[in-house]
């Protein structure tokens, strides 16, 4: 990551789902993803992976301006977020972070 670019907020998201409602959950994030693509908003780099365990999730977000999430912007991802808390078993735990180093995450 070029430290130019250290004014970019990243953050990190975990949940873990009711395992009843797990796919459901995926598939609601596949919606943000497919919205994304189709859109192409900028300003964003996002990614979701499901843990191991299945039920799992974990969100990394790195947003270009701190004042504007795209991600905001879309319905599928307003749709993600409405029963969310109701899907999960751990509620989102969001976390502001520092990147202290990648390999390649970044790049474009």
């Amino acid at each position: 990551m070029d430290m130019a670019e250290g004014n970019m907020k990243q953050v990190v998201v975990q949940h873990r789902i009711k395992p009843d409602r797990a796919d459901e959950n995926q598939r609601l994030v596949e919606k943000v993803f497919e919205e994304l693509n189709d859109r192409d908003p900028g300003g964003l780099r996002y990614a979701t992976f499901r843990m191991a365990d299945g039920a799992s999730f974990m969100h990394v977000a790195v947003i270009n301006d701190p004042n504007a999430n795209p991600l905001g912007e879309t319905a599928a991802f307003a749709e993600f977020q409405g029963e969310l808390v109701d899907r999960c078993d751990i509620p989102p735990a969001p976390s502001d972070t520092t990147v202290v180093g990648s390999y390649r995450f970044f790049a474009d």
